[in-house]
């Protein structure tokens, strides 16, 4: 399930929760939501950089060991294989 930001319409209506903005985790076939779950303020969904990039989780190493490559462009129609 992926994770929301959600922050408040109206600063003079919201409370610190809503007024900095918060997370909220919820399916995709759920409608986002409208109003605070603790004020009841009126919010909007925020547009948030995706999280991507390395991780803890040793991905490289597995997939290394899985017998994967990884390659990194270098230019147009140019690869280098790191592993």
């Amino acid at each position: 399930m992926p994770i929301y930001e959600y922050q408040a319409n109206d600063d003079a209506h919201a409370c610190n929760r809503c007024k900095n903005g918060f997370e909220h985790l919820h399916r995709t076939t759920e409608a986002p939501l409208t109003q605070c779950p603790e004020c009841g303020a009126l919010v909007h969904k925020l547009i948030s950089a995706p999280s991507v990039g390395s991780s803890a989780s040793g991905l490289d190493d597995r997939a290394k060991n899985a017998g994967f490559h990884k390659l990194k462009k270098l230019g147009k129609g140019e690869y280098e294989k790191q592993y």
